[in-house]
């Protein structure tokens, strides 16, 4: 990509695609007309005209190159009553000198004395605000956003306007709560700090997704999601400022997908699992919000019964959403789609070649369905709902197959945030509900629970993956956590992203012990599991690994169990 050409990358009139170009950069030749922006050796952001993204461009392009959408993984509240969990540490030998933590997420309130040393100057290195277009001013090769360094940060804390020098700011409060649960300094009115308060930060605040992107998978505009490729980048930037800076990091991720088949192989999922093979870098993320939403279904069909039934409520009339169906290999299946009053609206015939989206009407509702067995890596079918001024009422999915081979499947839902609490199952199985990409092997997978008394949080996603494989690997503190926010004030937090920070502080710690230290110097996120993992604090009348609990409660003492 050229400077002349980066307007694309933000321009609502382009559409992005993610593209495999597996070591070969000449095969982004197949696309003339797009521009693209080089992920890593093997993935690229094409741009196009948003024109070329039609009703069919699934059927196009494949499911795996459009970006899928996500959302944050939190709640907060002002008063929460004496139920509350505030981290102080204490005696610990080491707290993070030295180790990186980086985050991709919605931003971070940069002046917060808890992201400051005592002499008022900034622990952060730099801020990557895709929001934010100065021309020249984007990092290197990225080609958009608006770089802040660490220089600029310190010159606006001087100012008496900062966010004329450094316009940055929090969208949400998630980034700002993580980055402090994970590395806030020492707050002696709430006498609080993270789990790693001598570690130094670099934040990435991501743009919004284009409208277009929501458009097409059903998301009201004014919701508050994010492009999958925006976050690959992301990451990307966090790794070149570590490697500039021959420093650890831990990347910390809050952020959550219902798209994809759940078994880590989509591409960011890919993408973070080479990540997490190297030396000094570190992947946690929250293992998600999904649980006891509704908006996971899970059928067997067997004998004598040849197909079976998911039942879907719909409460409002003209909602426009998306959903998921991912078989097993090597069955193949097919799908009778019946209205609420029982008329057959479509059947989906058992075939390994759609010609192309098939476009269903009934009466005002639009239903675009796309049927694939080529998605990539994936192996698995997959048939893709998207429905258009649905009708309200009971739908229902009459699911069949090859009697004599695997016949089983599962059904998501966009992650709740995307959709009207009026959509759901009506026999939902919450196992399963792992989130995109927390079902990836090499990173962490953290899910929380309330440390005061001891209970996983009543929403948290549950394992395992689509292929069984443990997940989530452990339970951090994740219900009404004390964290920053805006104008050095707290809230009080709930979320496995909060979980995923409070675990991030603690790979920290221990990359200062391995990597900083020279005992182990090549400490990946691999092996940062399995201390975790071999550690954790667990009930004798639980089995583990656990759907619920991973491999058990995360030590935050851990370095008596491994010294």
């Amino acid at each position: 990509m050229t400077a002349e050409e980066s307007y694309k990358i933000t321009s609502n009139e382009f559409a992005d695609l993610i593209f495999d170009y597996n070591y070969n950069q000449e095969a982004l030749s197949d696309y003339p007309n797009a521009s693209y922006n080089i992920i890593n050796q093997r993935y690229a952001v094409l741009n196009i005209p948003v024109n070329e993204m039609t009703y069919n461009a699934v059927y196009k392009f494949g499911y795996a190159s459009i970006p899928k959408l996500y959302g944050v993984m939190n709640t907060s509240t002002t008063e929460p009553g004496n139920n509350y969990y505030v981290h102080n540490i204490t005696s610990y030998d080491y707290t993070g000198v030295g180790v990186l933590l980086g985050f991709v997420d919605s931003g971070i309130d940069y002046q917060n004395l808890v992201f400051r040393y005592e002499d008022k100057t900034t622990r952060i290195i730099s801020i990557w605000d895709q929001s934010i277009e100065t021309p020249d001013r984007y990092p290197a090769d990225l080609y958009y956003g608006t770089e802040f360094t660490r220089e600029q940060i310190n010159e606006a804390l001087k100012s008496d306007n900062p966010l004329a020098i450094v316009p940055s700011t929090e969208s949400n409060g998630q980034g700002t709560a993580m980055a402090g649960i994970a590395a806030g300094f020492y707050n002696g009115q709430y006498n609080f700090s993270g789990t790693a308060p001598h570690s130094e930060l670099v934040v990435v605040k991501l743009k919004s997704a284009k409208p277009y992107l929501k458009d097409f998978f059903g998301i009201t505009e004014d919701t508050l999601c994010y492009e999958e490729c925006d976050i690959m980048m992301g990451i990307r930037y966090l790794l070149e400022v570590a490697y500039s800076l021959q420093r650890p990091i831990v990347i910390c991720l809050g952020l959550a997908s219902s798209q994809g088949s759940h078994m880590g192989q989509d591409f960011i999922s890919r993408y973070i699992s080479d990540v997490g093979e190297l030396a000094g870098v570190a992947v946690i993320i929250g293992a998600g919000e999904e649980g006891n939403r509704k908006g996971h279904y899970y059928g067997e069909i067997s004998s004598p019964n040849y197909f079976n039934t998911a039942e879907l409520q719909v409460g409002n009339d003209n909602e426009d959403f998306s959903m998921e169906l991912w078989g097993y290999p090597p069955n193949l299946l097919a799908v009778d789609v019946i209205a609420p009053n029982g008329d057959l609206v479509y059947h989906l015939s058992r075939s390994f070649k759609q010609l192309d989206t098939i476009s269903v009407y009934y009466n005002n509702t639009i239903i675009y369905i796309d049927n694939r067995v080529q998605e990539p890596f994936a192996g698995s079918q997959l048939i893709l709902f998207r429905f258009r001024n649905t009708q309200a009422g009971l739908w229902s999915f009459r699911v069949s197959g090859s009697y004599d081979l695997l016949n089983k499947f599962h059904i998501w839902l966009p992650i709740h945030q995307f959709i009207t609490e009026d959509i759901y199952f009506m026999n939902p199985n919450n196992d399963t509900t792992i989130s995109v990409p927390g079902n990836t092997v090499n990173l962490i997978t953290v899910t929380a629970y309330d440390p005061v008394n001891m209970e996983l949080y009543y929403y948290a996603s549950k394992g395992f993956t689509k292929t069984n494989e443990p997940k989530p690997d452990i339970a951090a503190p994740g219900v009404n956590i004390a964290a920053p926010t805006s104008l050095d004030t707290f809230e009080f937090y709930t979320g496995t992203s909060m979980a995923a920070a409070y675990a991030a502080g603690i790979a920290a710690r221990l990359m200062e012990w391995g990597v900083i230290n020279g005992r182990l110097p090549n400490m990946d996120c691999t092996f940062i599991r399995y201390i975790f993992t071999s550690s954790a604090q667990r009930d004798e009348a639980m089995n583990y690994p656990n759907q619920n609990w991973g491999f058990g409660i995360l030590e935050e003492n851990i370095f008596g169990e491994i010294i």
